[in-house]
């Protein structure tokens, strides 16, 4: 069962805390192994990017058959369901025409002593993508990943996909063509995140990476970072539903269970101000549950990471919700903008009893790929400048460095760096 806090109880911030630290890993440290990974493709490269992955994905793999071919896009594409592609479609063509409002710019101006600043923005040169299809296929993923990408302008896009048993489930390929990427790898796995890395004689080299994946993937990217730039560590999907007691409790089970179904260490969070209704939504989500065809994960979830908070009022709700700092926030009220501008920390907001957090899964328009682990405290979502970067401009002319060159004289004398003086004070003489 899902663990209960009453606000009004004793020690009830202490108990907060606690679930605040919680720990949801699966306490296997894979540390170690992906090192040992990314050593032997960094060392031997396709050689050993192919013994990983007849080890671990695909015992008839062969080197020849690691891009995907135009041929076998043609054939996923008519193995794709009709109306799967025009939903594709759909969410494609709202997931663009979100990030494109969101393009980072130019700008230059001369400020009062006539030194002209500004910056660039300039896209990456090349991306990796990685795209999960081991227990589960993404299609979605595809497109949250490589729609800013296209957006931005970047000229290389790399996909990498799991192929177990050397199947690549359709509409992943479909996706990840009508998205627009430009290569194609059926690997996955913590081998792929090397080879995106360091190159292999097959694959050339990326500079930054991003997608989910399991915990390999995710280690990889940390251990990777540096040497490329990586979206994120990503952890456990989670939700937050506020929510108050005119929503059907139906509906919210529902809403927790979608989240906790993609996987045993999720987290579904419900705060409400009323126990009955808590108590209601409880009873559904056992009801629920029996009538999933595939319930065990969600279960599991559930019971091991679920949490109902019952709060004092909605507002102390807002309250608890900025201290967990969720992945996913619903707020289920008549009046939801009153509320979400209590809060701070979120990565993406979902508003209304008309929301659900999976829409946004697939085709709101936001991107999906979002910090986790009380990541939203500090950072964001994937987006456009994910996939850009930018230079600062200066200029100066003689007249401005001599207005403003002496502090930096000054300063660089401080800091004991005489070069850094005299290639300026040498320029100001006279």
């Amino acid at each position: 069962m899902p663990v209960l806090l009453q606000q009004t109880d004793a020690g009830f911030d202490q108990t907060l805390k606690q679930a605040l630290t919680a720990d949801r890993s699966e306490g296997v440290d894979v540390s170690a192994a992906v090192r040992d990974i990314i050593s032997a493709v960094k060392r031997d490269g396709d050689a050993a990017l192919s013994e990983c992955v007849v080890k671990f994905e695909d015992k008839s793999f062969t080197l020849d058959k690691i891009r995907v071919t135009d041929a076998q896009i043609d054939a996923a594409t008519e193995k794709t369901p009709e109306n799967v592609k025009a939903a594709l479609a759909l969410a494609l063509k709202r997931i663009r025409a979100y990030h494109a409002r969101y393009t980072p710019g130019h700008d230059l101006y001369e400020d009062e002593t006539g030194v002209e600043l500004g910056f660039r923005h300039t896209p990456i040169d090349a991306v990796g993508v990685y795209v999960p299809g081991g227990k589960a296929a993404y299609p979605s993923s595809a497109l949250m990943n490589i729609a800013p990408a296209k957006i931005a302008g970047v000229p290389r896009i790399v996909a990498v996909t799991p192929a177990p048993e050397g199947v690549i489930n359709p509409s992943v390929l479909y996706a990840l063509k009508l998205a627009g990427a430009d290569e194609i790898y059926r690997i996955g796995g913590a081998q792929a995140v090397a080879a995106l890395t360091y190159g292999t004689e097959t694959i050339a080299p990326v500079y930054k990476i991003t997608g989910p994946g399991n915990a390999y993937v995710a280690e990889a990217k940390r251990q990777v970072f540096g040497i490329v730039g990586i979206d994120s560590v990503a952890g456990p999907s989670e939700v937050l539903i506020i929510a108050d007691n005119q929503n059907d409790p139906n509906l919210i089970a529902l809403d927790l269970l979608a989240q906790a179904e993609h996987d045993p260490a999720a987290q579904s969070i419900l705060i409400t101000d009323d126990a009955d209704f808590a108590d209601r939504v409880t009873r559904a989500v056992e009801e629920k549950l029996l009538i999933l065809k595939n319930p065990a994960a969600a279960r599991e979830s559930w019971n091991r990471n679920g949490i109902v908070i019952i709060s004092e009022s909605l507002d102390a709700a807002c309250d608890i919700a900025d201290l967990f700092a969720p992945e996913h926030l619903q707020i289920c009220t008549d009046t939801p903008e009153l509320y979400m501008a209590k809060i701070r920390n979120a990565g993406a907001a979902f508003l209304g009893r008309h929301t659900p957090e999976a829409i946004g899964d697939y085709l709101a328009g936001p991107n999906h790929v979002l910090p986790t682990l009380r990541g939203p405290r500090f950072s964001s979502g994937l987006s456009v400048s994910d996939f850009m970067k930018r230079t600062s401009i200066i200029k100066c002319s003689a007249e401005s460095l001599r207005l403003i060159g002496q502090s930096a004289v000054d300063l660089a004398t401080a800091e004991g760096l005489e070069a850094h003086a005299l290639s300026v004070s040498e320029r100001v003489k006279g």
